[in-house]
């Protein structure tokens, strides 16, 4: 580990050297590249310099511990301040240890959600109106902005499907834990009898995909328009407003119907479509890395059934940490951080667990 480290530090200082470097100074792509890749290396820098600190300062208790001539108080002074030391030394190498993991190469990117009503009929729609609301105030106190670009209602009012694109600073890194199953159990307002049912929604974050990560052939799609149409069969739009788009070689099919444009709903159906096959893509690939992909960084299968929403006992359990809070109006009305939190410390440790067995 710390010969990595020492090659990180001397990185860090030929890209320091580099931005002072006059012939760059007509070059500004190449300026911003290298200044990003030094900011990147930064604070693992900074650490290790307060690790080797805290280093120097153990050794020279020791010194004074192991020195014939040092008064007994200075023993004693030095003997706590080493037993302060170690437990700081202890915590800054684990932190360099999880500075040193690799990134996510789409940790910066931009998002696509996907909320879908699962098992439950009419519940599940309106769950996934929730989910939506909940998502939605999460984006608002993190200063992200939000742009509908698909909707699909169910006959009461609740979403069948809608695809949300979640723009700011590292959405993905905060969001990607989010994709799996979630689960509602409460009664809903028509039960008579006051049976609590269980319903299912399906949410999906992908990164999104900008036009250099999949290059679509035009050739590979057939693109067509027809009648919008709103909740409950009425016609929202008499014009053939509404896109569909296929991708022949997938099969994938996007529909996108809520602008008032042609060209409007086929650049979000593009949008939609990118983003899905470079998620196909980069499961693939990392399906061939390792076959156990549910434990590494990146998981949330939308098989897996990851958070319960428990109504009676107003209780959200995510079931990959085994944490219930007993607040489920707060979460839902967007207040995430405790649990995105714990899901990236739990991953990153699962991550370090791996990196560990595989440098022996």
């Amino acid at each position: 580990m710390f010969q990595e480290l020492e090659d990180i530090r001397e990185k860090y200082r030929q890209l320091t050297l580099s931005l002072s470097d006059p012939a760059l100074i007509h070059d500004p792509k190449k300026i911003k590249k290298i200044a990003k890749d030094r900011a990147d290396l930064e604070p693992l820098v900074r650490k290790y310099e307060i690790y080797e600190k805290i280093t120097k300062d153990i050794k020279e208790s020791e010194e004074i511990l192991t020195d014939p001539n040092s008064e007994e108080e200075l023993k004693s002074l030095a003997e706590e301040e080493l037993k302060e030391l170690r437990k700081r030394q202890d915590k800054i190498k684990e932190e360099l240890r999880r500075l040193l993991l690799p990134k996510d190469p789409n940790d910066e990117k931009n998002v696509l959600l996907e909320i879908r009503a699962g098992a439950g009929g009419d519940e599940a729609s309106l769950f996934a109106q929730d989910l939506f609301r909940m998502y939605s105030r999460y984006a608002e106190q993190q200063g992200w902005k939000m742009e509908v670009m698909s909707t699909s209602y169910s006959p009461i009012g609740g979403f069948k499907e809608i695809i949300v694109n979640i723009r700011g600073d590292m959405v993905f890194s905060q969001l990607k834990y989010e994709s799996g199953v979630h689960r509602v159990q409460r009664v809903p307002e028509t039960e008579a009898s006051g049976r609590i049912h269980t319903s299912t929604v399906t949410v999906a974050v992908l990164p999104e995909a900008e036009d250099v990560d999949v290059a679509l052939d035009p050739k590979d799609l057939h693109i067509e328009a027809f009648g919008a149409s709103g909740p409950g069969g009425q016609n929202v739009n008499r014009n053939y407003t509404a896109i569909r788009v296929t991708h022949k070689p997938s099969g994938l099919v996007v529909s996108c119907q809520d602008e008032k444009s042609q060209h409007r709903n086929k650049e979000k159906a593009l949008r939609i479509l990118r983003s899905r096959l470079m998620n196909i893509a980069q499961r693939e690939q990392q399906e061939r890395i390792a076959q156990d992909r549910r434990s590494q960084v990146g998981t949330g299968e939308r098989s897996e059934k990851i958070r319960t929403y428990n109504f009676p006992q107003s209780r959200v359990t995510d079931h990959r940490l085994n944490l219930s809070l007993h607040r489920l109006e707060d979460v839902l009305d967007g207040n995430l951080n405790e649990f995105i939190n714990a899901l990236t410390l739990h991953f990153q440790a699962k991550m370090m667990e791996k990196r560990a067995v595989s440098t022996g």
